[in-house]
């Protein structure tokens, strides 16, 4: 029932979607088959609609995946260095094949996530003081690291504005035939719902994974793979967006509890669902000028982190 409930909120906004922005668009103009109208659904606004609802869903079931690996409910993509090593795959990609496409970019941008990623689960797994708070402070630094070569890099190759461009987080410029690599990221999807006890048992610890039967080491390449390819994809079709990832797979886990086959579902609709509310929030804020949509999430997200911590304190 829940469930139901939740799909047809998604749809109310995900139709809603369709007819926010600066041209003015009714169902009347669709149902009188107006063509101007019907090409500017079909090329920007769907296109745009399919993306936030894929990349909500993503970014969301990311941050539970990492949640579960390193039991840690404040590590997400954004507290543990996986949007800044994408930032440094995407401006290797534009650095030494300016001319690439986005597929090219996606592959560098996904290359240098995965073992980033690796590398900050290599660092908690060693970490002895493993408090709640710790570790993504471990992760925020790690980020800060990252983020300081990609700066460095971009001053001393010209490449600033590309990335400020890049990692801001928009959806406003998608079109059709411009978004469509954010499909990949739906496989990720399907493999970590398929995977969803196991990324739980691994983040009991390796010793607990082997006496229950489990490769620890593959489900953990397979949790890193399955966020990396998400991430990778959304960074290139939108930009950055942050704290999606932290804060819907904890507000679902209060709500819903803490069995990840149960709230994946919730996790995955809550995510949608967020991102299309911050993305019409951005464009009717200013009418008819456009937030982007990365400053809307960071700012509702980052005031949520914050009272997320203050709670667990």
């Amino acid at each position: 029932m829940k469930t139901t409930l939740f799909i047809i909120v998604l749809l109310f906004f995900s139709i809603l979607s369709l007819f926010v922005g600066v041209a003015d668009i009714s169902i009347s103009d669709i149902l009188r088959w107006d063509i101007d109208k019907i090409s500017i659904v079909s090329l920007s606004r769907i296109p745009r609609t399919i993306s936030l609802i894929l990349a909500g869903i993503g970014l969301s079931v990311c941050g539970l995946i990492m949640q579960q690996m390193t039991q840690n409910k404040f590590v997400s993509p954004t507290t543990a260095g996986t949007l800044e090593a994408a930032k440094i795959g995407l401006l290797a990609g534009m650095f030494l094949i300016p001319t690439s496409g986005m597929l090219v970019k996606g592959i560098f941008a996904f290359c240098f996530t995965f073992f980033g990623s690796l590398l900050f689960l290599f660092i908690t797994e060693r970490i002895r003081f493993r408090n709640v708070i710790f570790i993504p402070l471990v992760g925020l630094m790690f980020g800060g690291i990252l983020n300081s070569i990609a700066t460095f890099f971009a001053v001393n190759h010209n490449l600033v504005q590309d990335m400020n461009a890049w990692m801001m987080g928009d959806f406003s410029g998608i079109l059709q035939g411009q978004y469509e690599l954010i499909y990949v990221s739906l496989p990720a999807i399907i493999v970590t719902y398929l995977y969803a006890n196991k990324f739980a048992v691994v983040g009991m610890g390796r010793d607990f994974s082997k006496n229950l039967g489990l490769n620890y080491k593959s489900v953990m390449n397979i949790g890193v793979l399955c966020v990396s390819l998400t991430v990778s994809t959304v960074i290139i079709t939108a930009g950055s967006i942050t704290f999606l990832g932290l804060v819907v797979p904890n507000i679902v886990s209060m709500v819903h509890g803490d069995n990840i086959k149960k709230t994946l579902p919730y996790v995955a609709l809550w995510g949608a669902i967020f991102l299309l509310i911050c993305d019409i929030i951005g464009r009717v804020i200013i009418f008819p000028f456009e937030v982007p949509i990365g400053m809307v999430v960071g700012f509702i997200g980052g005031i949520l982190f914050l009272l997320l911590l203050l709670r667990k304190k």
